[in-house]
């Protein structure tokens, strides 16, 4: 079992991952979310920029707007993230994962290597292809930004990042719960009815609770100045991290402790 390494089973975990075919059409989708719905939204924006109210004019973001497919697409990488561990669970495969690697922990560590990987790279792609297209449609009617400012690129980067903790933040639900349905029904909710829930507050608390939302902190991090009731960029970042860190940590030593 000694010859059973982290990168051994990484390899296994990678063949696995690109040979599964909801995983292609999954970030198919990403992109065509990320680029097709910040086309239809930044065009729509540029069509009505001259009849819009001078105060939305003065407090415009043209990086967020350009990256308005994201919070669609996020539910994309979620359910990715999820069906990475699930679909395992279905078959019963995930048996004889283990029983090849008995170090349940090498599993969970070479699926988040191969998953946050590839990820990382597709979100950031379709971001700043999102981004670039959205400037070109804004282009001579629209206020534009410039990847050359600090803040701008930073919030570009930090939507691929926003995509890639939410496929880990799907991954660790997955896990915990090992049931496809259950584990989307509860990405879904985290992002869709806890938002609607807290709607339904006194407004003393919707502004304090907020802006820990999971989407709202996405939309923090791809805001060049977040408004004054969300958290600043990184620190949006750090707060949706340490979601997934505990989600994640918390699936892995249940996985431990307890039978496939």
């Amino acid at each position: 079992m000694d010859s059973v390494t982290v990168a051994s089973v990484t390899h296994a975990e990678w063949i696995k991952f690109r040979t599964v075919r909801s995983t292609i059409v999954g970030y198919v989708v990403t992109v065509v979310l990320t680029l097709g719905l910040g086309a239809l939204i930044t065009s729509a924006i540029r069509g009505h920029w001259q009849t819009m109210e001078p105060l939305r004019k003065l407090t415009f973001d043209p990086v967020s707007t350009s990256l308005g497919g994201t919070l669609f697409a996020q539910f994309a990488v979620g359910v990715i993230g999820i069906m990475f561990i699930t679909s395992e669970y279905s078959s019963g495969s995930i048996r004889t994962t283990l029983a090849a690697t008995p170090r349940r922990v090498q599993v969970v560590v070479a699926k988040l290597i191969v998953l946050v990987s590839v990820t990382a790279v597709v979100a950031e792609v379709v971001v700043f292809a999102a981004f670039l297209m959205g400037q070109r449609i804004y282009e001579g009617v629209v206020p534009t930004a410039s990847l050359a400012s600090g803040a701008v690129l930073r919030s570009v980067i930090l939507g691929g990042v926003y995509l890639t903790l939410l496929a880990t933040l799907g991954f660790g639900l997955g896990l915990l719960l090992r049931q496809q349905s259950a584990a989307i029904s509860v990405f879904t909710s985290l992002l869709l009815i806890v938002p609607i829930i807290v709607f339904v507050l006194p407004q003393s608390w919707q502004t304090s609770v907020t802006r820990y939302e999971p989407s709202s902190l996405g939309h923090a991090m791809m805001s060049v100045t977040p408004s004054l009731d969300m958290f600043g960029a990184w620190t949006a970042t750090l707060v949706l991290a340490s979601y997934v860190v505990c989600v994640v940590v918390l699936s892995t030593v249940t996985l431990v402790r307890r039978d496939a």
